[in-house]
């Protein structure tokens, strides 16, 4: 594991970010911003397409514009980052496309928001300058996220930022459109959709958010005498809508009815009872009302019978119908309708409150309103297909392989995507209409159709849809660049289990057709960041926190730590302030231990001695690292984020820091070639473990790793190999001295000594693995030489060896020892009374479970006390 890193001059020069020398302390904002500007201002994160290193990309999942960096985003980020830097360090053309996402109708909101505040309306300016006023807004105000990217440390290539709306990727969204409405796979039909009373828009199923609201359940009598029906509803409104009542074919009380003409209560129109198998006979009453321009269910009854598809409510939720209801909100006209229908002895039960699923649009949460509608829509049964066989057949590995059943419910049942949207802000779709019901789409090298009577749609298309485009519009296409040939398909997807549907399933069936292959070899989905208790972040919960309130505190480095210390695959991650704060300590910890190094003299130059010029420490620690190495790399490769940080904070902390520094003192201290050969190997394991931790500690690693190597930079230093050295001696005799002193440091902690307090003892280790560990064992445990009168009052037999003490003049012996008979009296009596109760059947038999099992517990607590107490005093 020599270094093969570059160097350069420059190190520790005058416009250097890193110390010519390690500070006492580590200030993260004294360093990090500075740190990030220069490897942008050297390139480092800039991909190279003409090189001949092999390729490496990760697209960013595209945050909005409107958007500020959430613990949502640093989790993710953090993750991506990490593999995008340790895949450079590697020797790939490492390529992470970073960009933003113009939000169509969030951001729409956004700047009508700032309208409103003007006594302004979207109305009042008209399309284009409307349009003109959201670039406005996006220039000054959109893309803060960017720069709070730059604070997280994302190595992310800025010289190839896009934007769903730049010029190039709207020239894809329309070459998209315009192949896909050529194939027949896109068209306009009027069928019941998704409608946001607030936003003005329809949006797609995935777009609706279900909830439990507190309505009302309303059982109604229509007809008279004979021909009397009754149905249930949670919409009294929407009866103003009917046009036929149905019942299952098959159902014999309803034969007589099939036909008929039933009079409909509050209007003066008649509906006819229709028989169709959709209607469920074992539910209610087995009889339903029919509105087919405001239920996706009765749309398909009334498209099977040729009914009347009669639209009752406006775009905002307004009824339309003719009639004292005219003109009320939808709510209003349900208590309205409903006190009318009572009046009339027509409502023969009412349950309220009736908890059911409501759905909310996702992004302003209104009740969406199902509304009959002329849309565009993708035929998806095709896409979704090939979607679904990329996964199966093993060119698209999803990880973890348990959430594939996720991703293949939502493909294998995928509805047609209503990608039409009702508003300024967006892809205009590039259709025409003609005076004589011609319809043009046009391709984006081609000319519109001009003339008296020729105007283009006016709706928008979906966000998604050019977000689904992302992995090859931002590469260049349709254009055959060199970016496209080398950085696609991508290597791998991060992104939360929550938007398989939104997003993943999107590119996935626009990488198919499009480019005939997948967009990404790997999806590694991830769970939501949620609090210490695991609750989810809410605004209304008041547990929301502000990434950038934690970088600022305990810097950039301490959170992305705790965020990947929490990354299982699939997995939800809690987080706390706590544990950024032992992130920080971690961080401090290893400021501290390099200092400690570079103070001693650790060097990195020159290659490693031999093995049979070190000491058992050396080879231990060496043998350790070349593991940590190997555990890590395949940690990596399985997108195993906690395992990876846990091996490494384990082995820097536990190993490194606490006992190969601790056990180099000694050899420091000896001097002659056992202290050069230490200061290469302790140099050795730094250097190697700041480059294992630098893609998830990007800050701390640099500013380290360069002050002790002198090198250029971590960033474009050489990832470390596993050198295949391994030493299973010396990691068993290590292991032994770490047993040894693990329990005399009980020992001395049980019989309250400091841990810096010094006693006289007399070691035995003749024929041990400890005998060439003498002086690192005084030295760990503050054990002073025996004098003459040296008195034992201590034997601890330890790894076959034998420490002695005499702690006479360190504690009271003998009230020691009263202290612990009397503690194991205590314990004593405490098993004989729990061992009877467990002892005696009829208590046993009357006594709850939760209750036997709290005296197990304190049995065994007993149990453990009695033989910690009779170890001590047999010590003593």
């Amino acid at each position: 594991m020599t270094d093969n890193t570059q160097q350069s001059p420059e190190v520790n020069g005058p416009n250097s970010a890193i110390p010519a020398d390690l500070p006492t302390q580590y200030a993260p904002a004294e360093v990090e911003g500075k740190l990030y500007e220069r490897w942008v201002e050297r390139g480092y994160f800039e991909a190279d397409a003409k090189s001949g290193k092999p390729p490496y990309t990760i697209v960013i999942p595209p945050p909005n514009v409107t958007g500020s960096l959430h613990l949502g985003h640093a989790f993710q980020h953090t993750l991506m980052d990490a593999l995008t830097r340790r895949k450079r360090m590697q020797g790939y053309e490492a390529l992470w496309l970073p960009g933003m996402d113009h939000a169509g109708i969030a951001t729409q909101n956004k700047v009508e928001q700032q309208l409103g505040e003007e006594g302004k309306s979207r109305q009042d300016l008209g399309r284009a300058a409307f349009v003109d006023r959201v670039w406005q807004w996006k220039e000054e105000y959109g893309g803060k996220i960017l720069g709070q990217m730059r604070r997280l440390g994302d190595g992310v290539d800025w010289s190839r930022q896009r934007f769903t709306m730049d010029e190039g990727l709207s020239r894809a969204v329309q070459t998209v459109f315009k192949k896909m409405f050529d194939d027949g796979l896109i068209y306009r039909a009027e069928r019941i959709i998704n409608w946001c009373p607030r936003c003005l828009t329809a949006i797609s199923d995935i777009e609706v958010e279900y909830q439990d609201d507190d309505g009302e359940l309303v059982q109604l009598k229509y007809g008279e005498g004979e021909d009397t029906v009754v149905v249930a509803t949670t919409r009294a409104e929407t009866m103003l809508g009917d046009t036929a009542i149905a019942v299952h074919p098959d159902d014999e009380r309803y034969q007589h009815l099939i036909g008929k003409l039933i009079k409909l209560p509050l209007t003066d129109r008649s509906i006819p009872v229709v028989a169709d198998s959709h209607v469920d006979p074992e539910f209610g009453t087995g009889q339903v009302k029919v509105t087919p321009a405001h239920d996706p269910n009765d749309f398909e009854i009334g498209r099977r019978h040729g009914l009347p598809m009669l639209t009752v409510m406006d775009e905002r939720g307004v009824i339309t119908a003719h009639g004292p209801y005219q003109g009320l909100d939808r709510f209003e006209a349900r208590s309205a309708i409903v006190a009318a229908l009572r009046e009339q002895g027509r409502v023969l039960q009412e349950k309220r409150p009736y908890v059911h699923s409501v759905g909310h649009c996702s992004r302003c949460k209104t009740t969406i309103e199902p509304r009959l509608s002329m849309q565009w829509w993708v035929k998806v049964a095709p896409l979704a297909k090939a979607a679904g066989d990329a996964v199966r057949d093993g060119r698209v590995r999803i990880h973890p392989a348990d959430m594939s059943s996720r991703y293949f419910e939502w493909v294998d049942n995928m509805h047609d995507w209503t990608i039409s949207r009702q508003l300024w802000w967006g892809h205009r779709i590039p259709v025409w209409y003609g005076p004589d019901g011609e319809v043009v789409c046009v391709g984006p090298d081609e000319e519109p159709p001009t003339g008296e009577g020729w105007h283009q749609d006016p709706d928008v298309l979906d966000t998604w849809f050019s977000s689904g485009l992302w992995p090859f519009s931002t590469l260049g296409w349709p254009d055959q660049t060199p970016d496209l040939e080398k950085f696609y398909a991508t290597d791998v997807l991060v992104t939360g289990y929550d938007i398989i549907f939104f997003w993943v399933a999107r590119m996935m069936m626009f990488g198919m057709y499009v480019m005939e292959e997948p967009p990404f070899h790997t999806i590694a989905l991830t769970g939501l960041v949620r609090d210490e208790h695991g609750k989810k972040m809410s605004k209304s919960f008041g547990n929301v926190v502000d990434p950038l309130d934690w970088m600022d505190a305990y810097g950039s480095d301490a959170l992305r730590f705790t965020l990947a210390s929490g990354a299982n695959p699939g997995t939800d991650v809690p987080i706390g302030e706590d544990w950024v704060k032992a992130s920080r300590n971690f961080a401090n910890k290893l400021w501290n231990a390099t200092r400690f190094a570079l103070i001693n003299g650790a060097t990195v130059s020159g290659p490693l001695p031999d093995a049979s010029e070190m000491a058992s420490t050396d080879r231990w620690i060496l043998s350790r690292l070349n593991e940590v190495v190997a555990e890590v790399d395949g940690y990596y490769d399985d997108y195993q984020f906690a395992k990876l940080s846990d091996a490494l904070r384990h082995f820097a902390w536990d190993e490194v820091f606490d006992w190969y520094v601790e056990l180099s003192k000694t050899t420091f201290a000896k001097g002659g070639r056992p202290a050069e050969v230490s200061r290469r190997v302790l140099g050795e394991v730094l250097d190697v473990t700041l480059r294992l931790l630098h893609p998830v500690v990007p800050f701390v690693t640099e500013t380290l790793w360069t002050t002790l190597t002198g090198g250029e930079s971590v960033v474009v230093a050489a990832w470390p190999q596993d050198s295949g050295f391994r030493d299973g001696a010396a990691e068993r005799e290590i292991a032994t001295l770490q047993q040894a002193v693990t329990e005399v440091r009980r020992f001395r902690a049980d019989q309250g000594l400091q841990p810096g307090q010094k006693v006289p003892a007399r070691l035995e280790l003749e024929g041990t693995a400890l005998v060439a560990h003498e002086d690192a064992i005084r030295q760990l445990l503050r054990l002073q030489r025996a004098g003459d009168d040296f008195q034992a009052t201590a034997s601890l037999p330890v790894a076959g060896a034998t420490v002695s003490l005499d702690l006479s003049g360190a504690i009271d012996v003998e009230a020691e020892r009263k202290r612990l008979t009397k503690d194991l009296a205590v314990a004593e009596k405490e098993l004989a009374q729990t061992g009877a109760k467990l002892a005696n059947e009829a208590f046993l038999a009357k006594a709850p479970d939760h209750v036997v099992e709290k005296i197990r517990g304190r049995k065994a607590a007993a149990e453990a006390d009695i033989a910690r107490l009779t170890q001590q005093l047999e010590r003593l």
